[in-house]
């Protein structure tokens, strides 16, 4: 009987001092005094192992710290100890999601109805490349939520993974409105402007990408560059290219796309020049070469420029179906 006396007398002890270090965490916790917080709510849960609000309180305080891996395994302890704690389960879908597991992220999004999972559930479809659930999903959150800059950037990703551009248009639109300062998000879509021939709104919006801060890089200006020349504005973009080339000294894409370009503006002494800097390069370019002689006929002198082009054909017969469709009124 004495025996059982002390035990319960230990076990009394060891319960009350949990919860004064418990409470001491809490007043340090209201203090935002975190360390100070952590280190006696450690205590209470080595007292009382089965102390689950300190272990939850624990947890937020390591999130307070950005401690995050102290903190799941805190959430998880939580959970462990009792699996219906709504807090410990939204926190936990949380820290899946920002680490990247979306299958245990959905895992724990599951076992709460709620707006907020129902979010998550989305999002992670889409990052598990479930399109079909995925914009299902988006849609779903989007009728409650229509100014979700996230989602609906989601959706938008998700038509453009699908290989429906011309869909993500209007998501990219309505999610750079609400996020006017994302200018990846300005970029991505000025890219799909580019990728459908709409040159205007790709100079737009990746102008205002650029004035948004995003980095100038040889892509960038390569992108824009090209954007203002198919857009007939060869005065904003050939200085762009350009100085893509004197950084990619050599880059025949570049000189032959411009030649070309040139060509189909009616500006023939400029497509020769190009042509010539290809010549540079490699004087056996029978592409170049015959784009010359089409220049030479479009300026008037016709014998000179069939003598050309009649050469490239000689270095590359493949050029004969391009002549026969200059021949037959088609162009280059």
């Amino acid at each position: 009987m004495s025996c059982l006396v002390v035990f319960t007398s230990a076990y009394s002890s060891d319960f009350d001092s949990s919860q004064i270090y418990y409470q001491k965490g809490i007043d340090e916790l209201t203090a935002r005094r975190y360390m100070v917080a952590s280190a006696y709510l450690e205590k209470a849960v080595q007292l009382n192992p089965n102390y689950e609000d300190a272990y939850l309180k624990d947890a937020y305080v390591n999130l307070e710290m950005h401690r995050m891996d102290n903190a799941k395994a805190l959430f998880l302890k939580v959970y462990e100890i009792d699996p219906n704690n709504v807090d410990a389960i939204k926190q936990l879908t949380t820290i899946f999601y920002n680490y990247h597991q979306y299958d245990k992220a959905m895992e724990f999004a599951k076992k709460i109805n709620s707006c907020d999972n129902d979010r998550i559930i989305a999002l992670c479809n889409y990052e598990l490349e479930d399109y079909g659930n995925a914009e299902t999903g988006l849609k779903k959150v989007l009728t409650k939520d229509p100014n979700d800059a996230l989602v609906n950037y989601t959706l938008a990703r998700c038509y453009l993974d699908m290989a429906e551009e011309l869909k993500a248009i209007p998501y990219y639109q309505k999610a750079i409105a609400i996020d006017p300062a994302n200018n990846s998000w300005m970029y991505e879509l000025g890219l799909i402007y580019y990728n459908n021939g709409d040159f205007v709104h790709t100079i737009e919006m990746l102008n205002k990408a650029a004035d948004n801060g995003y980095i100038k890089s040889n892509d960038f200006n390569e992108n824009l560059g090209y954007a203002y020349i198919y857009n007939g504005n060869f005065d904003k973009g050939e200085p762009l290219l350009l100085n893509i080339l004197s950084r990619k000294p050599g880059e025949k894409d570049i000189l032959r796309d411009l030649a070309d370009a040139f060509y189909k503006y009616k500006q023939y002494d400029k497509s020769l020049e190009y042509c010539q800097k290809l010549m540079e390069i490699d004087m056996k370019d029978a592409k170049a070469l015959y784009q010359a002689g089409l220049c030479f006929q479009k300026k008037g002198q016709k014998d000179k420029g069939e003598k050309m082009c009649d050469a490239a054909i000689e270095l590359d017969p493949s050029l004969a179906s391009l002549k026969q469709k200059v021949d037959q009124g088609m162009g280059m």
